[in-house]
């Protein structure tokens, strides 16, 4: 065979691998970095039985933001990570399929052929050994890789799928069936009073197989209070359960929060925030709750806030953006968003600092969005029509971009000044058939 019959045979390989590197996780720098911090804050303490999968993520995350001998060392240590989990007679199982898929990719985007070629035939050699059960479906063991890779990309209807598919093949993994359900509730988590009966019982049931999942309880529980039951004595309950448990963002300390802002009491969710910080001073995520905390606060309240939650709020906010310098923009604006209340001089300072710096296309689209709320609120309508105009011409579909575009519709129907114009941008933003 020549070289070039060699080369063109290993790409192919490469490109019927299941890993990372071929499930199509394409995301912005900004989305890239937020899932790196995220990863970083669960937490390796007392094991995890999602760890192997954990540095695999990491490993494909710190390629993709340039880092190739961090992705090579996370990627070896989820070799490590599924052996000592597994705690198999053998280091070779079907878990190690898309980690050996992750090497073989990595060492041949680095130009080393013979490292590449021998993780190959390693995936060859898992392949032909561990077959799946259904020879028409991916292996378990990868379906809930995969599955549980797709959640960190917003992709969870279709994450929903693959753990089904992992689940009816090998139902007796528990954490499998948790990561479905999650799947599930993944698309809910803002509009809990949406989520549907059958969802609830099948969360109930997840809980049931696995107690000691105190995010998945949380979560429960937050879906029971969406639906207008009594959950305080259970809720704070479980937080001193939570508050107990290492720092690691699958605490379920989030969750927990999220619910007693909602359907307790803001004030409380603040006290336990503090506790938390109290008992891990030192954990950045627990300080990011404590900071989404305070925001809330203050921004629900309409009078004037009490200046020492200002203070504090804006203190730990603050905090926040230092310990996440890559993945705190939302924060940033938040600031912004929360010196409006009281200094509109600071605030349009923080604002202006933001607008000059070299953004990705998400992350601009969430500050032009967001500056063109706070210029409308100020009056300043032509402006805001300005800045909601720069959101709905990024031509990345979020949130934000769906915000701007109904609030320049609004305007235009209201027999505003410029809502021919307005109407023409739309005409040429959607299309003629608008």
């Amino acid at each position: 065979m020549s070289a070039a019959q060699s080369s063109s045979l290993e790409e192919s390989k490469l490109e019927d691998l299941e890993c990372h590197f071929t499930w199509d996780l394409n995301a912005s720098r900004s989305k890239l970095c937020f899932i790196r911090d995220s990863l970083e804050d669960i937490g390796v303490e007392g094991g995890s039985s999602w760890l192997g999968h954990i540095y695999n993520l990491q490993g494909f995350v710190h390629y993709q933001l340039g880092c190739e001998e961090k992705a090579l060392r996370f990627l070896c240590r989820a070799t490590e990570a599924f052996s000592q989990m597994r705690n198999t007679v053998s280091d070779d199982g079907p878990w190690l399929v898309v980690n050996y898929g992750n090497l073989a990719y990595v060492h041949h985007l680095l130009g080393d052929r013979s490292k590449s070629q021998d993780y190959l035939s390693k995936v060859d050699v898992l392949l032909n050994a561990h077959p799946s059960p259904n020879q028409e479906e991916l292996h378990p063991e990868v379906c809930a890789e995969k599955a549980w890779t797709l959640m960190w990309f917003d992709k969870g209807q279709l994450a929903t799928e693959y753990f089904h598919r992992a689940v009816r093949m090998q139902p007796d993994m528990v954490e499998w069936q948790t990561g479905r359900v999650l799947g599930l509730v993944n698309g809910y988590k803002h509009r809990m009073e949406s989520l549907g009966v059958d969802i609830l019982e099948k969360m109930k049931i997840a809980k049931e197989h696995d107690p000691q999942n105190l995010h998945l309880a949380a979560l429960y529980l937050h879906a029971r209070g969406a639906k207008g039951q009594h959950i305080e004595d259970e809720a704070r309950g479980l937080a001193r359960k939570i508050l107990s448990k290492p720092d690691s963002s699958y605490s379920g300390l989030d969750p927990l929060l999220r619910l007693f802002r909602k359907y307790i009491c803001m004030d409380e969710a603040i006290d336990l925030a503090e506790e938390a910080l109290q008992r891990q001073p030192d954990s950045r995520y627990i300080k990011r709750c404590a900071a989404i905390c305070y925001r809330r606060r203050i921004f629900v309240q309409k009078s004037s806030p009490d200046p020492k939650i200002l203070d504090r709020g804006i203190s730990v906010c603050e905090d926040v953006v230092a310990l996440y310098p890559e993945s705190s923009l939302k924060m940033q604006i938040s600031i912004a968003e929360i010196y409006a209340k009281f200094n509109q001089v600071r605030a349009e300072e923080i604002f202006r600092e933001l607008l000059e710096k070299d953004l990705d296309p998400e992350g601009s689209q969430m500050l032009f969005s967001i500056y063109a709320r706070h210029l409308f609120f100020k009056k300043q309508e032509d402006e805001s029509i300005h800045y909601h105009k720069k959101a709905a011409l990024v031509p990345t579909t979020t949130y934000f971009r769906k915000k701007s575009i109904n609030q320049l519709e609004k305007i235009a129907e209201r027999r505003h000044p410029r809502s021919r114009e307005i109407h023409e941008f739309l005409q040429n933003l959607h299309g003629p058939s608008f």
